[in-house]
Order: structure tokens, then sequence, then C-alpha cells
């Protein structure tokens, strides 16, 4: 892959997980301290990870917000649940995965992965 297929690989992603985030996203708080840092990570997360096609991005992102849930990352779990919506997550399946995590993550992580996912429910009207 050139280094123009892999610019334009991140961009698709990043358009298709993170449209309609007004939210500050990770790449802009890393480019406001080092521009060139922040477009090798984007380009590694978004454009080499997270445009792999060996799993769905509907279970891709599902994975994410088990593990941002279970890690208690309520900042960037915001972030992935809205990402989950666009690429197609319904919000019953969120809170499903959510549920599952209280087993290995604790209750408390469950209940804020909850809020965070009724926050970003109530702010898109979904």
């Amino acid at each position: 892959m050139t280094d123009k297929d892999l610019a334009d690989k991140t961009r698709e992603t990043a358009g298709l997980y993170f449209k309609d985030v007004t939210d500050e996203k990770p790449y802009d708080l890393w480019r406001s301290f080092d521009k060139d840092l922040a477009r090798d990570m984007s380009l590694f997360i978004t454009g080499t990870m997270y445009s792999r096609e060996k799993i769905p991005h509907t279970t891709r992102q599902l994975v994410t917000v088990a593990a941002l849930t279970v890690l208690d990352k309520p900042d960037e779990l915001k972030l992935h649940i809205q990402a989950a919506l666009n690429v197609g997550c319904e919000a019953k399946e969120i809170a499903e995965v959510i549920f599952q995590t209280a087993v290995y993550g604790g209750v408390p992580a469950m209940n804020t992965a909850l809020k965070v996912l009724r926050d970003v429910l109530e702010q898109s009207g979904a």
C-alpha cells in the first residue's frame, strides 16, 4: 500500500467512524502537541488497524466498547459508542455488550458505561 493509499484509507475510515462526533477527537488532541506524531498515530490506528477487513466494523466497535468498559475509560468509550452507532450497531447490541462486561470488569464499570451510552443516545436523539 502506498503512502497515499494509506492516507486515503485513514480518511475514509475516520469519516465512517467519527462523523457527527462533536467532542474533541483524539487526533485533534494529539495534533495540538505534535502534528507529525499525530499523523503517524492516525495512519496506524485508523488507517491500519480500524480499516482491517478481517472482522466487520460493527464487531470491531463492539469489541472496542467492551474493552473500554472493562478498562473504565468513559471519555474514549463515548467516542467509540458514537462510532459503533455510525457503523450500524444498534443501541440494544451496545447495551448487551456492556452488560456482558460486568462479569469481567465489575458492575461499577458497567454502570459507568451504561450512563455513557444513555448520554450518547440522548445527545444523538436515538
